[in-house]
């Protein structure tokens, strides 16, 4: 049955409308293998460097008021990484180095398909579109700037710009604001079932739209209206066709 009464879509960036896991592994290798070929590193001890370097990532947490420039904190993470990898003294340069081999790399395969590029434009002729996605302001305006993400879009909202992000009931009336629509009015499409599913379900959305291509099995109090493998399928949850 398709979703009806809906005016405005809101939609997660990462993992929903751009592959970021997939251009962070390929970014991965690339340091793996620049640590192997150049600085001697066993395959074990390179895939442990990106291991802690993943762990420490999950963890940062940037105040927006704050002003941290991204590139040095996530440089000395990389070199915490490495230190407690093979012991030795801390080494700047070589953090340095595969920092920004990992992060060029990984911004140059993040891009949004032309199939769901085809996708934004046909909605937007009937719909609001609004951009909603985690981060901080920096990290997250590299990505779409990459990927030229303002035409598709009526707004766009970073989390990292305000004092709270999704799931936060504050991030969703931001953006309902914005709008100009009521929650009801509102869909949210995402692939993360805590900030996209149980935030917009909270926030009283009339319709929420996850995204699990990965079999993932729904947890109790995140119950998506929609579960669907691939954000093109959110074209037949609103009956639509790509014109």
């Amino acid at each position: 049955m398709a979703a009806v009464g809906i005016q405005a879509l809101l939609f997660d960036l990462d993992n929903t409308l751009i592959d970021t896991s997939g251009a962070s592994r390929r970014a991965e290798r690339q340091v793996k293998d620049l640590l192997k070929s150049q600085y001697g590193y066993e395959e074990s001890a390179a895939n442990l460097v990106i291991e802690k370097f993943n762990t420490k990532l999950q963890m940062e947490n940037f105040d927006c008021a704050t002003g941290v420039n991204v590139d040095e904190e996530r440089i000395l993470l990389l070199e915490m990484a490495l230190q407690e990898t093979d012991g030795l003294d801390p080494d700047h340069g070589l953090a340095t180095k595969c920092y920004f081999l990992w992060k060029t790399t990984r911004l140059q395969h993040i891009h949004i398909p032309e199939e769901v590029k085809s996708m934004l434009k046909s909605l937007r002729q009937s719909y609001k579109l609004l951009l909603l996605t985690n981060g901080s302001s920096m990290v997250q305006r590299e990505k779409i700037n990459v990927c030229d993400c303002q035409q598709y879009f009526d707004t766009i909202v970073i989390g990292g710009e305000y004092q709270e992000q999704k799931p936060a009931l504050s991030i969703f009336q931001k953006c309902f604001q914005l709008l100009g629509v009521k929650p009801e009015a509102c869909m949210m499409i995402g692939d993360n079932l805590e900030t996209d599913i149980k935030g917009g379900v909270n926030a009283g959305l009339g319709t929420t739209v996850w995204i699990n291509n990965t079999n993932l099995k729904c947890e109790d109090g995140a119950m998506p209206d929609y579960t669907v493998k691939s954000v093109l399928e959110v074209m037949d949850i609103l009956g639509k066709k790509v014109v």
